[in-house]
């Protein structure tokens, strides 16, 4: 007996169709055995099911390992937590494994089982002598795909924490499935999720994704772990960041960020410093803009270009921010400024690859707009926040204190905040802050 499995989402299907009915994916249906799964190693299921009481549990709070990259702790929520499974995925060649090297080479203290599926122990050891300082005694290779021999190794040995790289080459010979698929994916995460909580270990599974951005494999796979990690950047761009898309054990708004150097990746202290290292004075479209990532503000560049359209669309592009929101602002513009956009091609970039969605760079983008369309620069020694309504009215944004402290530090000299984030603001004395209401008011503040 055979089944269609959708390698997209996990539907399953008794004949091929060429549409999958749930998730709309074309030509993703593999024919996979129903022959029940054969039982090639002992079940780790407790003898002892008897419920416990919530109050008896000791262990509120429970101890972190840290890694001692700065960057990775704060995005995992200030360390490991004991019997985690850590889901890290990526675009191809973005540094996954490098990362997860370097995290090894710094627990000095642990005894570290990286388990390869992709390389040999030969290739492993080149990168880690790329990457290391000093020995690398307390990391143990493994290069096999089989997990049913991966698990055995864990339960005879006792590493304190184990790196599967990567979960699609993993696979189990009670499965027919080719590796890589939604049955082998699925029931890999399993066992080692199983194999993280009884032997009470973090185990970190790296991932790759698919076109789309996503981690490949079926959805359900997120919800199992207990943190997942999305490592992304841009191919033209050496910086790297590293986002939690889920994390059990702290926020999901901490990103940490990185440059890949050829002696591997360094940490970023101060993002706002790189992000605003390239900028240009005294061109029309540039504003510097404040943003919140997590539990420290980065100050970045906004550009925007305007220019008369060669065609009869004009062409709207933005890079680093969502278009829907471009938009709209470009709406904002027309009708309460009366500005004429609609003979204009509008590009808007966030300089350094850095994607950003806060509402509170609304400010920043527009005031980039206009000076491009009038062609006249931005005054270089101030800063734009603040969130835009449909009325253009400049809305109230959180954390403003931060914000104004962070450019004060860099050397700005004037930082623009909606109105009503005047009240009860603390500074001191080191930058000069002005609130506005209207959209209109910003502009001739910071333009004229």
């Amino acid at each position: 007996m055979t089944k269609y499995v959708c390698q997209s989402c996990g539907y399953v299907s008794p004949r091929w169709i060429g549409r999958c009915p749930n998730c709309s994916e074309w030509n993703t249906f593999i024919e996979e055995a129903t022959s029940p799964l054969k039982a090639t190693r002992k079940s780790g299921t407790a003898s002892k099911l008897d419920p416990v009481v919530l109050e008896e549990i000791e262990g509120q709070d429970v101890p972190r390992t840290r890694i001692g990259m700065e960057e990775f702790d704060r995005v995992l929520g200030g360390g490991l937590v004991p019997g985690s499974l850590i889901l890290l995925g990526g675009d191809p060649g973005i540094g996954k494994s490098t990362l997860m090297m370097q995290a090894a080479l710094r627990l000095t203290a642990q005894t570290i089982l990286y388990v390869s599926g992709e390389e040999s122990v030969r290739q492993v050891k080149l990168r880690a002598d790329r990457l290391k300082g000093g020995d690398a005694k307390h990391i143990l290779l493994l290069a096999e795909t089989n997990l049913d021999l991966i698990l055995d190794v864990i339960e005879r040995g006792t590493p304190d924490i184990v790196v599967v790289d990567s979960i699609q080459t993993m696979y189990r010979p009670g499965l027919e499935s080719a590796p890589g698929s939604v049955s082998q994916v699925r029931e890999s995460t399993a066992l080692l999720l199983r194999a993280a909580k009884t032997k009470n270990i973090p185990v970190f599974i790296i991932g790759h994704v698919t076109k789309e951005g996503v981690i490949a494999g079926p959805r359900v796979i997120e919800h199992m772990v207990d943190t997942v990690l999305q490592f992304e950047g841009e191919a033209h761009y050496s910086y790297r960041i590293l986002r939690a898309l889920k994390n059990r054990f702290g926020s999901t708004n901490e990103i940490g960020i990185f440059e890949m150097r050829e002696e591997g990746l360094r940490e970023v202290k101060n993002p706002s410093e790189v992000f605003l290292s390239e900028r240009h004075y005294g061109i029309s479209g540039s504003t510097v803009v404040a943003s919140i990532e997590g539990s420290r503000p980065i100050l970045v560049e906004v550009q925007a270009l305007v220019t008369a359209t060669n065609y009869g669309l004009p062409q709207r592009n933005s890079t680093g921010f969502d278009f829907r929101r471009l938009a709209l602002l470009l709406a904002v513009l027309e009708k309460r400024m009366g500005m004429n956009l609609g003979q204009q091609d509008v590009f808007v970039n966030i300089a350094g690859g850095l994607k950003i969605d806060e509402p509170a760079v609304d400010l920043g983008i527009a005031v980039s707009i206009a000076s491009s369309l009038r062609d006249v620069p931005v005054d270089s020694s101030s800063i734009a926040i603040g969130e835009i309504g449909l009325g253009g009215e400049i809305r109230t944004i959180s954390q403003v204190e931060r914000r104004v402290q962070e450019a004060a530090k860099l050397g700005f000299k004037k930082i623009v905040v909606p109105q009503n984030n005047l009240k009860g603001l603390k500074t001191n004395g080191e930058i000069e802050v002005i609130g506005v209401d209207r959209i209109e008011k910003a502009i001739k503040e910071l333009i004229g």
